[in-house]
């Protein structure tokens, strides 16, 4: 295949037959070990399965989006230096960013500090009644992430899990990158898949991409050469004098499919699916060369290619102190990002079959903690805050929900985290009323009903 042209490739590389993420945490040397201890065939190892082992219903909705790309802003983005602007609340509330600017859509505005995404309004629709009442990192993460409350029996699988279930290799599946990606690291907040296991795990790249080479954890490695590691490849193949003496064996063809898998994936296209600098340099510049920005132009290349569910983990929200000056640093960096992003998408005929979901697991605190040690912080606030969702079914220029004068509390329509999730399921083609099929055979719906006591507004049938 030919990587002189970047869109060819990325459509040459879709079409390639791949296994699961174990190849990339092998470990060539010791494959062979590996395969005959466990005494896995390729399939296994692989994590491929039927659908009669999984149960995965062949009867869903119809899907009107193929993938998700979230960026999830670790901390929890204040909602009134955002997408729920009051210049009206006064200095205590609104501090110096008190002049939001209109957008493309009329009778919305936002922060100042976001000029490209006011450009973009039409592309998305705002939730400003986003409400689950949590002020804990942890527990409003998972909640936000998996709809459902903390401290129930089983510990849920987040969206990318339960995507990765009925979009990954159990469904067809067949791209050489799992289907379940984070950029870069993940949370480490709770268990992204939950009682479903290992196996629906994301993959965490590592390194970063905004760097000259993007280190890939298990694809591309710091400091090693492709030819450095095609002659590593060449010795270890010369020192396989067991594969010699026993030709034939089953487990010792096994382990050597896998060694030549896990090489195709440090070598082969998939490596160069993660080399940005196949990219026009116009428009990296255009999503910002910073780690965030990069991060973007990287999950449009992954759901260009089709895998199913991105998440960018965009670290730095918890403004507990010197709020504003980490939002005239940081909101320019997501605005050019974010506001690229959906540009890009709409661009290559994506965004209507891409949902882009932007939120955190909170918002902060509508009044500004303006004394020492805070010194113009805003704490969590998990009361009332706002989500940006795009793309894949759901309209854009559109407003649902509103707070009340000073940003604390819902106003009108409120929306839980349950809603949100089970509208992406919907819009996926995943029943969110479904049975979510599991290897302990237990029966689990998709999402919560109103049976199990959990709080719901609906679906977000006014933007869907």
């Amino acid at each position: 295949m030919s990587n002189k042209n970047p869109a060819k490739f990325i459509a040459d590389l879709c079409q390639l037959r791949i296994p699961r993420r174990d190849m990339l945490r092998l470990g060539l040397a010791g494959a062979a070990g590996w395969l005959l201890s466990r005494g896995d065939s390729l399939r296994a190892l692989a994590g491929a399965a039927t659908q009669a082992s999984t149960g995965v219903s062949p009867v869903l909705p119809r899907a009107k989006a193929k993938a998700v790309i979230q960026i999830w802003l670790w901390g929890g983005p204040a909602q009134l230096d955002t997408f729920d602007p009051k210049p009206d609340a006064g200095n205590d509330y609104c501090g110096p960013l008190k002049s939001p600017i209109a957008t493309n859509v009329d009778g919305i505005r936002i922060c100042e500090l976001l000029p490209q995404l006011a450009k973009q309004a039409d592309k998305y629709s705002i939730i400003r009644s986003m409400t689950h009442g949590v002020n804990a990192h942890e527990t409003a993460s998972y909640m936000v992430q998996t709809g459902r409350p903390a401290g129930e029996r089983l510990v849920y699988p987040c969206a990318g899990a339960v995507v990765s279930v009925f979009k990954g290799y159990d469904a067809g599946y067949k791209g050489q990158i799992p289907p379940y990606v984070v950029l870069t690291e993940p949370q480490g907040r709770f268990s992204e898949s939950g009682f479903l296991g290992m196996r629906y795990k994301p993959f965490a790249t590592g390194g970063d991409p905004a760097q000259s080479r993007f280190n890939v954890e298990g694809i591309v490695a710091q400091g090693i050469s492709d030819q450095r590691q095609l002659e590593r490849r060449d010795l270890l193949g010369k020192l396989n004098t067991l594969g010699q003496v026993m030709p034939g064996d089953p487990q010792l063809a096994a382990s050597e499919n896998a060694r030549k898998q896990a090489y195709d994936l440090m070598l082969g296209e998939s490596a160069k699916l993660f080399d940005l600098s196949q990219e026009k340099n116009e428009l990296r510049d255009l999503y910002g060369r910073t780690t965030f920005g990069q991060s973007c132009l990287m999950a449009r290349r992954l759901v260009e290619c089709g895998v199913p569910y991105v998440t960018i983990n965009y670290k730095g929200w918890d403004t507990h102190k010197q709020h504003f000056q980490a939002m005239r640093r940081m909101l320019p960096d997501m605005d050019k990002g974010f506001a690229t992003l959906l540009q890009d998408l709409s661009d290559r005929g994506l965004l209507d079959s891409t949902i882009v979901w932007w939120g955190g697991e909170f918002g902060r605190t509508p009044k500004i903690q303006w004394e020492a040690p805070w010194n113009g912080g805003r704490g969590h606030w998990g009361n009332a805050f706002s989500v940006v969702v795009a793309g894949g079914g759901f309209k854009g220029g559109r407003v649902v929900g509103s707070t009340d004068a000073r940003g604390e509390e819902v106003k009108d329509r409120p929306v839980y985290p349950v809603d949100l999730i089970a509208s992406m399921y919907e819009l996926l083609g995943i029943d969110p009323d479904g049975q979510l099929p599991n290897a302990q055979g237990l029966s689990v719906r998709v999402t919560p009903s109103k049976a199990d006591g959990v709080k719901m507004g609906g679906r977000l049938k006014e933007i869907m």
